[in-house]
């Protein structure tokens, strides 16, 4: 077996130029295909579909004086035609979803490809990934690319990522010059995010409350107001309730609901044409929006606010990437989404231009157009259709939160996996339950279209223009095209959003002030956390010992090595964490073998198996301490305790057994070393450059039972034993056990047996490594203890008021009210030792 290539953690590897892993871009059987466009129709589209329940009422919500005239009616049908057609049709399916990041979407997937192609993020390695070492995120190769890295002795081509010359070039020196230009990309990512958590509080209230408005129609004036609020908040305490269970359990039913809504509100349409206005398809050229706004002026422009629901949704596409792949989300919007929205509005503005004079507002909305028979089934079909859209808005903002809080930029919670098939299906308490209470808070306080519809206008248009912001970025970057491409996308797509963000804006005391106020909190806790975070990592990086320091501890204070396997969790890939170091001078024992275990969040979706484990030596060999980092992307499933063990020591012992070690200790060995100062830095360097990658899987672990009379190892492995252990040769695979435990004089619990099976055609390992997996072995029967540090975070004597408030209050009280890290949650209490620190920075 080959050993695995000692790698620089530094070293940058992209995927694909694009982004995208070749697994995503493989080119799926058509039936597969379709299977997933129809999926995609109840998961993606169901608030897309819903908007034509609100764009009319929130267009004619007293902005615009109604006349005798038709032009007002078809202009706003002009200017809905033009907006579906450039923004969802020819910025979201034809551009914004080839900027995939390894077939994943959304704002942050746009921020690590760029963060991927210029050495531009500002997360850290522990919370976030890519902080301290930039280009660590860019480690992790498809199969294709991992063999191709491998045949080339891990020289890593920076093709993908440093490709591309002239505007590309100058583009991303800026970027990794100016640090400010980085906290101003970040700042854009979490606006974005913050925007898409305010859509998820803002959309259920919107969709639920129009669907339910159809009841006014059967009702007198005033009455249904004092119906349609607690219906609507019925119906919103259900859905949140019943999110728990996950979408996976009534997914069967979504695409059903959304596709009989669709082909209701396109047959109505076609209806309402032929029997009101076929001529209405007059108003789908451009000339009458140009007519809408010379002769409505202001009013106008300030409906357009209204005009602009018809696109909410359309981020949905990207979001969900995902679970799908381009063509399916293509198909599915171009062949069945689009052209039913389309008649949807024709038919409802054919329908107005015969019924232009009306005196009350509320009857512009969409059930009055819906032929009188027909109108209660349609009424429950469309609370369906708004309960599945707003589902899939409210899983979004679940998989949005998840992301930020991988990358460090959002407090742990508690994370429930809903689906055993499907990982992006999840489901956070905490988070549920605060956005039915808001959502609640809203419709009860708005109490009609008009308000909620400013509300979520204004979050919707931000979301997009951060999205053109950033692709625009992507298009130099990561696509390496024309500077002047880009200046022209974002010049096109960005004067059209603008519009429609300032005829939002201006009505900032109408309801818009809603996402802005949820933005600003969400955005606080953000910073305030990420603040913390990055704090706390630099105490971290300037309080670590050196090596050295680990080796010259034995002579000064006699530490004593007890059985068994420390695993001290430390943020750090290099270096002694302070936390160790006041742990050892205050209790100078630890283990037999020690494992410094870094975990890192990644800003990529996934890593895959093979490049999970990251495997290296401190010090000389007979002092048996290793360092492991484990890498997760932003959309990996973290395993349990005793899965994740099993791992963890199966990586070290493939480490040994596979040749790298004793490749780090010849480059150890080589290396002089420094007596003249700064030895602490080289040590650490050097330490670095002797990190392997471990594939996952090259060695078993078995654990058996064993009592106080466990057989001898020779009686169990069948074959001749030596020394402490044997092994078992032949043509199966090769196993290396450890003895059998002589009997206490006292009853004690049953203790494991442990076992290494090795590769059927892996050579006999040396006595050397067998010792030491021999030792490994021994230590794993001893048992694991996890040592955690817990920190508290204080700011410094003399430090500014801003500073004290927000370490020593703000990120105080987030910390508390925040859940421990995820090796934390499962750990054993009997196993765990917490040593306790206070970080003054």
């Amino acid at each position: 077996m080959k050993s695995p290539s000692p790698v620089d953690p530094e070293s940058p590897s992209s995927p694909d130029c694009k982004g995208g892993s070749s697994s995503k871009r493989r080119r799926l059987p058509w039936r597969m295909t379709m299977s997933l466009a129809y999926q995609s129709l109840g998961v993606v589209y169901g608030d897309l579909s819903t908007s034509p329940l609100y764009v009319y009422k929130a267009a004619f919500a007293e902005d615009i004086q109604h006349s005798e005239t038709n032009e007002e009616i078809l202009g706003v049908l002009s200017f809905v035609f033009w907006t579906l057609t450039l923004v969802p049709l020819l910025k979201y399916v034809c551009v914004v979803l080839r900027a995939d990041d390894n077939g994943e979407g959304g704002t942050f997937a746009l921020y690590s490809l760029l963060c991927r192609h210029a050495r531009a993020a500002l997360l850290p390695p522990g919370g976030g990934g890519g902080g301290g070492e930039p280009g660590d995120e860019d480690q992790f190769l498809d199969a294709g690319a991992a063999k191709k890295a491998a045949a080339n002795g891990n020289a890593l081509a920076l093709s993908g990522r440093r490709g591309g010359g002239g505007a590309a070039a100058g583009v991303r020196r800026l970027l990794e010059r100016h640090k400010v230009l980085q906290r101003v990309l970040l700042v854009l990512a979490l606006v974005g995010t913050c925007m898409v958590i305010g859509d998820g509080v803002l959309t259920p209230a919107i969709s639920v409350f129009s669907a339910v408005s159809g009841l006014e129609l059967s009702m007198e004036k005033h009455q249904h107001k004092y119906v349609e609020v607690p219906i609507a908040c019925f119906v919103l305490v259900c859905l949140f309730c019943l999110q728990h269970y996950g979408t996976h359990r009534v997914g069967f039913l979504f695409a059903p609901i959304v596709i009989t809504w669709l082909l209701c509100i396109s047959m109505i349409g076609v209806y309402n044409i032929v029997h009101w206005e076929p001529n209405v398809y007059r108003a789908l050229s451009p000339y009458y929006m140009y007519k809408f706004l010379k002769k409505t002026q202001r009013g106008g422009w300030m409906s357009l606010g209204g005009i602009l629901l018809c696109i909410t949704g359309s981020e949905a596409m990207f979001a969900d990437l995902g679970h799908f792949n381009q063509l399916s989300i293509q198909i599915a919007f171009t062949c069945m989404v689009y052209p039913s929205l389309i008649l949807a509005y024709m038919g409802q503005a054919a329908y107005l231009c015969k019924h232009h004079i009306i005196e009350s507002d509320y009857r512009i909305g969409f059930y009055v157009s819906v032929p009188e028979k027909i109108r209660w089934p349609v009424l429950a079909i469309a609370i369906l259709a708004a309960v599945v859209g707003s589902q899939a808005v409210i899983t979004g903002t679940f998989s949005m939160i998840k992301q930020c809080t991988a990358l460090g930029c959002f407090p742990r919670v508690k994370i429930v996996h809903t689906s055993d098939k499907v990982h992006g299906q999840i489901y956070i308490p905490e988070i549920n339950w605060i956005l039915m209470i808001l959502c609640l808070a809203i419709t009860i306080g708005f109490r009609d279209t008009k308000h909620l519809g400013n509300a979520s206008g204004l979050a919707v248009i931000t979301v997009m223009l951060v999205t053109t912001c950033l692709m625009s970025l992507v298009i130099v970057l990561c696509w390496h095209k024309s500077i002047f491409l880009a200046f022209g996308f974002i010049i096109f797509f960005g004067t059209i959003e603008a519009l429609y963000f300032s005829a939002s804006l201006i009505k900032f005391r109408e309801g818009a002030w809603v996402p802005i106020v949820l933005a600003f909190i969400f955005m606080a806790i953000m910073c305030i956390w990420h603040y913390g975070t990055i704090k706390k990592y630099e105490f971290d990086l300037q309080n670590k010992v050196s090596i050295n320091w680990l080796l010259g501890l034995s002579p000064n204070l006699g530490i004593v090595r007890v059985r068994g396997i420390g695993l001290i969790h430390t943020e750090l890939d290099s270096g002694i964490p302070a936390i160790f170091s006041h742990f050892v001078t205050n209790l100078p024992a630890f283990h037999q073998v020690l494992i410094f275990l870094c975990i890192k969040n990644v800003p990529i979706p996934h890593v895959s198996p093979e490049e999970r484990f990251l495997v290296g030596r401190i010090g000389p060999k007979e002092y048996r301490i290793y360092r492991c980092i484990v890498r997760y992307g932003y959309h990996d499933v973290h395993k349990d305790d005793q899965e994740f063990e099993k791992e963890l020591v199966c990586s070290v012992a493939e480490f040994i057994r596979s040749g790298a070690a004793a490749a780090a200790d010849a480059a150890a060995s080589s290396k002089p070393k420094n007596v003249c100062g700064g030895g602490a830095e080289e040590s650490e360097k050097e330490e670095e450059e002797r990190m392997s990658v471990i594939p996952s899987g090259s060695i078993r672990m078995m654990e058996e039972d064993g009592g106080a009379g466990a057989p001898s190892s020779e009686d169990t492995v069948g074959g001749s034993g030596s020394g402490r252990g044997s092994s078992r040769g032949g043509g199966g695979a090769r196993e290396i056990m450890s003895p059998s435990l002589s009997p206490p004089p006292v009853v004690v619990a049953p203790r494991k047996r442990v076992r290494f099976v090795l590769p059927a055609a892996s050579p006999r390992p040396d006595a050397g490594v067998r010792e030491e997996l021999q030792e490994l072995m021994d230590a794993r029967e001893a048992g694991m203890a996890f040592i955690l540090g817990h920190s508290y975070v204080k700011a410094k004597s003399g430090s500014s008021f801003f500073r004290r408030l927000v370490i020593n209050f703000c990120y105080d009280f987030l910390r508390r009210n925040s859940r421990g890290p995820n090796y934390a949650v499962t750990i054993p209490h009997a196993s765990t030792l917490e040593v306790g620190m206070i970080y003054y920075v």
